[in-house]
């Protein structure tokens, strides 16, 4: 996969793509993930990529002809996502990276200010996307972790195979509690039924420990996660040992 990132602050990206899963997904040659000075875009000897806005509000508005230039030249006629990362945007979700993972490209603007030229929008982006209801100081945080997330999917860049499809909200629920050695640490035991061997009965202990941790903590994803008969029978159970304790 191919990631372009059009920013007018391309050190912020050097830390997280110099670093771990990213840096040696990039080494390995699976991601390629290029930063764009956007102001090397400006039609200005000043290199101006913002302007006051008409509407007479305070703060900057990006201006539109650097962000048009910028994008037309790098995607030079190929087609590609063009994902601005805006408050407004479509709220960010796993199955949107997992979407996304199957592009051979994208691209990120990043905003600044008060955002960008509304032609912008209505032109080149094909999509908005927003990880959160708050405002950052501009897009690149957000685009980070866009990225992050998306590389995750993409074909290996993680070490196990289908890891990252067992993830929390991978499968529509919460990823149930891991355990690791020692088998008892300060008189706290791994679950006996994790060390048995016992290969069906632990995949049913984890899919009933995620089953739980979704019901306490996100039971809003209950109502779209593919449940099978067992599935709800033990939340059946989890519910009427709730209403004995609560009478």
């Amino acid at each position: 996969m191919r990631i372009d990132m059009v920013t007018l602050f391309p050190a912020m990206f050097l830390g997280p793509l110099q670093e771990s899963i990213l840096k040696r997904a990039q080494a390995r040659g699976i991601l390629t993930i290029f930063l764009h000075q956007l102001r090397d875009y400006a039609w200005d000897r000043h290199q101006m990529c913002d302007d006051r806005p008409y509407s007479g509000r305070v703060g900057m508005v990006m201006k539109p002809e650097p962000i048009f230039r910028a994008v037309r030249t790098i995607l030079a006629g190929e087609s590609a996502p063009v994902i601005l990362l805006s408050p407004q945007g479509e709220r960010f979700t796993q199955q949107r990276a997992m979407e996304l993972a199957r592009e051979p490209r994208l691209l990120f603007l990043c905003g600044h200010y008060e955002g960008v030229d509304e032609r912008v929008r209505e032109q080149l982006v094909t999509e908005e996307l927003s990880i959160g209801d708050y405002v950052l100081t501009g897009g690149e945080l957000a685009a980070m972790v866009v990225v992050d997330a998306v590389a995750r999917f993409v074909p290996g860049v993680l070490g196990a195979a289908n890891g990252a499809h067992d993830d929390s909200f991978a499968t529509g629920l919460l990823e149930g509690p891991q355990y690791t050695r020692p088998p008892v640490f300060e008189g706290l035991a791994v679950p006996d039924i994790l060390r048995s061997g016992d290969h069906a009965a632990i995949a049913r202990w984890q899919r009933e420990a995620a089953l739980r941790r979704t019901w306490e903590r996100r039971p809003d994803l209950l109502d779209q996660a593919d449940l099978d008969e067992a599935d709800k029978v033990y939340l059946r159970k989890l519910r009427e040992a709730l209403d004995r304790e609560t009478k």
